[in-house]
């Protein structure tokens, strides 16, 4: 399933943007219908907002996987999408989608790279997106030494003095997990109301009962250094002291500043920063453009990870219709068919004449 390329672009069936979970998965269902697809992302490696945010968070709510890592997540999912060979194009973002008169697509990145593809879908998460970071002067000098937007590896933090600023499910679920493996946690949010689930908010403060972590009101005015280490933060409290916090590592987790981007001048309906769609087709405002997960909106929209996976499946299918007029798209079950055994490699790899033959069947 190599895709064909030209001089001038990829020739494909279809250019996903976005390489999160969604994304991955919808690579897996168009693969099931016999289509090439493309992945774009602007970030350096594939997972979305699972590998870049909480790789270690644990995820509870996949079918038949009573838990498992958001990385290990993104790692069965990169498994699983190995035998249709998709292209991965990282480090770079969609930056021109132009219908032609003929109803394919020319698509550009910020790169270069040109693709030739018969459909584009948006399976862009909450769009481009930036941790919003700490307004402090001196502050970006320390970006990746002492100052986290983000945990890469939580063994990194094991043993030492940690402050974590905010108030959401990331702040409160790394509070959680660094009370068992750090010297000390100290937790700061502007105020005493959270945006994390009640139950994270509750047994923080059973741990702070019980000294193993603390938890201060307020918002950090200034850093404290000693020639170019960080070594802590002046904090305003609520009682209106100004309260000096030691650290080894600082880690903010404001949430994300999420950007539409160049999407925006796609000619596509937007809902502020969603994209309306059908749920027949979860086809967007301009026939060919499909969107998946967080980033689509419709009567009902739930965004779980779960839901994004049902619409790539029912996308897919809308796919293979609309790049096939006219032509019925049968049903087939993986436990039973020949041709999806092929696909997936169980019995044997689909040649380009048989992936071609299947198309029209």
């Amino acid at each position: 399933m190599s895709p064909e390329r030209t001089k001038l672009a990829i020739v494909t069936d279809a250019v996903i943007v976005g390489a999160g979970p969604c994304g991955l998965f919808q690579v897996f269902e168009l693969g099931l219908l016999g289509l090439r697809a493309e992945l774009v992302d602007s970030l350096p490696a594939i997972g979305g907002q699972c590998t870049e945010l909480y790789p270690d968070k644990p995820i509870y709510d996949i079918p038949a996987v009573p838990v498992c890592t958001a990385r290990e997540l993104i790692e069965r999912l990169e498994q699983q999408i190995k035998p249709f060979n998709a292209g991965l194009h990282l480090g770079q973002e969609v930056t021109s989608v132009v219908k032609r008169e003929d109803g394919r697509f020319d698509v550009e990145t910020s790169r270069g790279t040109r693709f030739d593809a018969g459909v584009v879908i948006i399976a862009a998460g909450v769009g481009s997106f930036q941790p919003r970071k700490l307004g402090i002067p001196g502050a970006e000098r320390y970006e990746g030494t002492s100052i986290h937007y983000r945990v890469k590896d939580a063994e990194a933090f094991r043993g030492k003095d940690l402050v974590i600023l905010g108030g959401g499910d990331s702040a409160l679920d790394w509070t959680l997990s660094f009370a068992e493996t750090a010297n000390s946690v100290v937790l700061i949010h502007r105020r005493s109301e959270f945006r994390a689930a009640p139950a994270s908010v509750e047994r923080m403060f059973a741990l702070r009962e019980e000294g193993r972590v603390d938890f201060m009101e307020g918002t950090v005015q200034s850093l404290v250094e000693d020639g170019d280490v960080l070594k802590g933060i002046r904090v305003a409290s609520r009682d209106g002291i100004t309260r000096t916090v030691s650290l080894d590592q600082l880690l903010v987790f404001w949430g994300l500043s999420p950007k539409l981007g160049p999407i925006a001048n796609w000619g596509i309906e937007l809902n502020r920063k969603t994209i309306p769609v059908d749920t027949h087709r979860f086809q967007t405002s301009v026939p060919g453009i499909f969107a998946i997960g967080d980033i689509n909106d419709y009567p009902g929209k739930k965004k779980l990870i779960l839901s994004g996976f049902h619409e790539a499946a029912l996308a897919a299918f809308a796919i293979k219709e609309y790049l096939n007029p006219g032509q019925k798209v049968h049903l087939q079950y993986t436990t039973t068919s020949p041709i999806m055994h092929k696909r997936l490699g169980v019995t044997g790899e689909v040649g380009d004449g048989e992936l071609e033959s299947a198309r029209t069947a």
